[in-house]
């Protein structure tokens, strides 16, 4: 018979939770600032439900009623300078983290509302009514709440979406030689998500101080935890990562406290990552001010033996047990912090005078709409002063570079220079410099900041996010293929490219996405986009992509000190390819709108990019057309050449663009829209486009190159411009 033995797990799963010892020797201070923060939030709850049932919230009113024991307990012990980040629900997390911030976590019962306090309730509440007083200006809203002074770096409207931004922020925390902690919130329903597992997995094998904080209150909306996952205790997830994981009642503040101090010890002093699951419970529905039994889904039996267990009634049981406080003095806190938000609604709202008995927000409140597209990109203030120049124009000494040497060379001379720049991506650090060889030398200097990943684009994309949210390091993440954007599309699109708006306009989000455009590879359909197209659409994001050696220098350091995510593309076509570049200079700048007039021509203006400019320089020489070919560099709308791609169609009246990719994803469909919407008096025809086919490229050769267009297309897209304008063919 088979032999077999029993494999226990690396690391420790504990359940914890606290004696009658505990109580007596735990701080009055702290026990009395708990329940006046747990006071404080469930007045603002109540007050947002209230407010929300007056039809006055604009979207969602999650409410955390019923679960605040799980914040206040788990983020009164931490620092300023620890970091929380938490989901759509969420209010009682960042009203603890900014609470204690404020307070430095001590609060006292007889005089709740203090002006600080006070501040953060209003602006607190200012965010969720979508207010211009609030700490997003009134974009984040209920969802999206973010102060990085208190360490509140953001809650998330995607379920799981904001644990790889957490993971970041750990890294950067533990690179930059501080004990500081991080903390992710999310709900049940997170933890069978892809982006959360895949950061399990990330923060494990890197050792990163980051808590993953498991608020189990048994349902994703209605569906409950045994429905969604064979194995509830959902704690468990941890050791399958080898990390240690605690399970503790979340009524029990207390418990959670003693449970979090433990952890943090752990992961300062370098013990890696933990998991916290607390059971907790919402006692209402998913959104809004009914108990979940008015939707079906559980019983009013099961809701009244969890409000049994309400965290405030504990802690203000404990209290009255230790003669800590009196009875009136516990109903003195309730009241305060009622009176409190009475007040702080009041301020929000007056009478509407077009409808009786009813209120709405004070006029001059509302944020003016001028402001809806501010802060979706920076400036670009941040260029001013720096060495700029165009290769173009150039007429100094130059050498010869190979353009991966080029890519390499730069990305090496900037983390030289500058101990921010972080690279991380699949292989990076291997195989002498990737898969291309365009990370080559990197790891060997600076095998601190050359990160080879896990295959997991969602956590390590989410990652360098975080990283560049926090501020103190400027990522590069290596996409192998951009095919792989569409498994880390969330923090991609949602995440990375939305943040700096979403938060109010002001953060910065440095971080550069380096990706290959590989058609003709021979790698089939799903490693062969170009994503040009997809990002054009994408808010937030600028688009870089060279097709020279000398531009790609120029455009690297440009993009490196952008304070916006830069998408950089490069293709596999132009790797090999030699071109000069200016002399023992890797610092010079290419400035954000300036693209390159490859060839003047009075016939067409042809708009293209990458290894797609040489393509279109073969097919009018082919042709004989007298094309004015502008090689692009700067792909998004914001950084476009507007006033070099207008004066040539002022003198050619006529447009032709030419990529290289499949029709679906084209770059050239949102191009063609809108200089026919700039420019359209000077057109005597519509803009005429060059692309691939409808389907992606194959692995058959033949049919591979029967789905992209090369020179013959491009001399077919010229020859029907001249056509068009009556021109010999």
């Amino acid at each position: 018979m088979t032999r077999t033995r029993r494999i226990e797990p690396g690391a420790p799963w504990l359940e914890t939770s606290t004696t009658e010892a505990d109580w007596r020797s735990a701080d009055p201070a702290l026990l009395t600032t708990m329940l006046c923060q747990l006071n404080l939030i469930r007045a603002f709850e109540e007050t947002v439900l209230d407010l929300a049932g007056q039809g006055l919230v604009h979207g969602p009113a999650h409410s955390s009623i019923g679960q605040e024991g799980g914040a206040v307990g788990s983020i009164l012990g931490l620092r300023s300078s620890d970091a929380v980040n938490g989901s759509h629900r969420g209010h009682h997390q960042f009203l603890a983290k900014a609470l204690t911030h404020v307070t430095g976590g001590v609060l006292d019962p007889t005089a709740l509302a203090g002006e600080p306090v006070r501040d953060v309730v209003r602006r607190t509440l200012s965010e969720i009514l979508g207010l211009a007083q609030g700490y997003c200006r009134g974009r984040g809203g209920s969802m999206h709440l973010q102060w990085f002074e208190a360490g509140a770096l953001g809650t998330n409207a995607i379920v799981g979406g904001g644990v790889p931004l957490a993971a970041g922020n750990a890294w950067a925390q533990r690179q930059a030689g501080t004990s500081d902690i991080t903390v992710t919130y999310f709900g049940d329903g997170a933890v069978n998500i892809g982006s959360v597992l895949e950061t399990m997995n990330l923060a494990a094998a890197w050792q990163l101080p980051l808590c993953f904080f498991i608020e189990n209150n048994r349902y994703a909306v209605s569906t409950t935890v045994e429905e969604a996952t064979a194995e509830p205790r959902l704690s468990g997830r941890g050791p399958g990562f080898g990390i240690p994981s605690y399970r503790v009642d979340g009524m029990d503040p207390l418990a959670v406290h003693l449970t979090m101090a433990d952890a943090a010890e752990r992961m300062r002093a370098g013990g890696g990552p933990v998991v916290i699951e607390a059971e907790v419970y919402r006692f209402f529905h998913q959104n809004g001010p009914y108990p979940g039994s008015a939707f079906g889904y559980r019983s009013k039996e099961e809701e009244v033996s969890w409000r049994a267990r309400d965290p405030l009634e504990l802690l203000a049981t404990r209290l009255l047990k230790r003669s800590l406080l009196t009875q009136t003095e516990v109903e003195s806190i309730r009241e305060q912090a009622v009176s409190l938000m009475r007040d702080v609604a009041a301020e929000l709202t007056e009478n509407d005078p077009e409808k009786d008995g009813s209120l709405r927000i004070r006029p001059q409140l509302w944020p003016d709409p001028s402001f809806v597209d501010v802060g979706v990109r920076g400036g670009g203030e941040e260029l001013d002063g720096l060495p700029t120049l165009d290769p173009v124009e150039h007429d100094g000494p130059t050498e010869t570079m190979r353009f991966v040497q080029a890519v390499a060379a730069v990305v090496g001379h900037r983390m030289d220079e500058d101990g921010r720049v972080v690279v991380m991506g699949e292989d990076i650090h291997r195989l002498g410099g990737g898969t291309n060889g365009a990370t080559k030398g990197l790891h060997d200097a600076h095998p601190d900041r050359v990160l080879g990943t896990p295959i997991s684009e969602n956590a390590f994309a989410g990652l360098g996010g975080g990283m560049a949210l926090d501020g103190r390091y400027r990522p590069i993440v290596e996409f192998m293929y951009p095919d792989f954007l569409w498994v880390a599309a969330d923090q991609v699109f949602n995440q990375i490219g939305k943040a700096r708006h979403m938060f109010g306009g002001a953060n910065p989000v440095p971080l550069v996405l380096r990706t290959k455009v590989a058609i003709g590879s021979g790698y089939g359909s799903q490693h062969l986009m170009d994503p040009a197209g997809v990002f054009a659409t994408a808010p937030g994001w600028r688009i870089a992509a060279a097709s020279t050696p000398a531009d790609y220098i120029g455009l690297m350091n440009t993009a490196l000190t952008l304070d916006d995510p830069v998408l950089m593309i490069e293709h596999t076509d132009l790797y090999g390819r030699r071109g000069e570049v200016p002399a023992g200079d890797l610092g010079y700048h290419l400035p954000v709108g300036k693209a390159a007039v490859r060839r003047r021509g009075s016939e067409v203006t042809v708009l293209t990019y990458l290894s797609m400019v040489d393509v279109t320089l073969q097919a009018v020489e082919k042709t004989g057309v007298d094309a004015e070919v502008i090689d692009l560099r700067w792909l998004d709308a914001a950084s476009l050449d507007w006033d070099t791609i207008e004066a040539s169609v002022r003198s050619t009246n006529a447009v032709l663009i030419v990529e290289q990719g499949a029709r679906g994803t084209s770059y050239g469909g949102w191009l063609a829209d809108e200089i026919q919407r700039r420019f359209f008096d000077w057109l005597d025809h519509p803009v005429d486009r060059v692309t691939g086919s409808e389907a992606s490229p194959s692995i058959s050769k033949v049919l591979e190159r029967a789905a992209y267009a090369d020179v013959e297309e491009t001399a077919a897209g010229l020859k029907r411009v001249r056509a068009g304008r009556g021109g010999e063919v």
